[in-house]
């Protein structure tokens, strides 16, 4: 049970049935704002949620020392929102559906709205990604073509009964890296593979687990998230080939592929600019200005 504001409760697992039919409805597409995404990432921010206006739940986190707060349905009422802002730093990741009703009264209120661009979603087209044709995807191309003349291959759907060898490839991942990374949370998301409901691939090369994806619907349909994709060094191309070969298995109706943020890594962002992005999810920061 979610408690109402100004009550928060750590969010968990058994919140899911509280969370996820408001969240599965929000149109924006902000990568974030499922329940899985804020279940699997839950101790790296210390989330704790609370309901505000009914259904307008207000998660709280922390994260380099600073403290946020997001409203993932809706903005909450004036009163709740300046209560907010006495406990914590900034409001985070504000879509443009939520914002776009109350900008005007934000800014009667001092709070200080801009963009968040390290927060932006990539948004590709499913179509683009899975032909990979015209000059622009010229070098993705190649270096399908060469995985596939290189290796024999069989893409397989993730599941519980198919889950062992991804827990394989992330271990060796983990080892290869020599860093956590997002270690924690994939291992959460494939051992929750069922109660999650995601949805994912794993790829073997020659007979042996390579790598695998993970991932699930959002904006009601209209895209699937990948919030996780592990591949092996060791494989030239693994990851092209994953990328392209996993948006040709996805059903007709996803629109666009959302590969997430890059978190202002400059070489991440180069990487997904390469796939020339179709358009972004905007994602917002707001201060109170004093």
């Amino acid at each position: 049970m979610i408690p109402s504001y100004p009550e928060f409760v750590p969010l968990s697992l058994e919140l899911k049935a509280d969370l996820h039919p408001y969240l599965s409805l929000t149109v924006d597409g902000v990568s974030e704002f499922t329940f899985s995404n804020l279940f699997l990432f839950r101790s790296r921010y210390q989330y704790t949620v609370s309901a505000a206006m009914n259904q307008t739940f207000i998660i709280s986190g922390a994260y380099g020392g600073k403290k946020f707060f997001m409203t993932p349905c809706a903005a909450p009422r004036p009163d709740v929102l300046d209560a907010l802002f006495e406990t914590h730093d900034y409001w985070k990741g504000i879509s443009d559906s939520v914002l776009s009703p109350v900008r005007t009264q934000l800014e009667q209120m001092n709070i200080h709205v801009t963009e968040d661009r390290d927060n932006f979603d990539y948004l590709y087209k499913r179509t683009e990604l899975a032909a990979l044709s015209g000059k622009k995807y010229h070098k993705k191309r190649n270096l399908v073509h060469a995985f596939i003349n290189a290796y024999s291959y069989e893409q397989r759907l993730l599941t519980p009964e198919t889950v062992a060898p991804a827990f394989a490839i992330l271990a060796q991942w983990r080892q290869e890296k020599g860093a956590e990374g997002d270690y924690i949370a994939t291992k959460e998301a494939l051992e929750h593979l069922a109660d999650l409901n995601m949805k994912g691939a794993v790829y073997f090369v020659n007979g042996e687990p390579a790598g695998f994806c993970l991932g699930e619907s959002l904006a009601k349909g209209r895209m699937f998230a990948i919030h996780f994709e592990k591949g092996l060094e060791s494989y030239k191309g693994i990851y092209q080939f994953m990328n392209q070969a996993f948006a040709t298995a996805l059903p007709r109706f996803f629109t666009y592929i959302n590969r997430e943020q890059d978190l202002g890594d400059e070489g991440l962002r180069q990487a997904k600019m390469t796939y020339r992005p179709s358009a972004f999810v905007r994602k917002y920061r707001g201060i109170k200005e004093h």
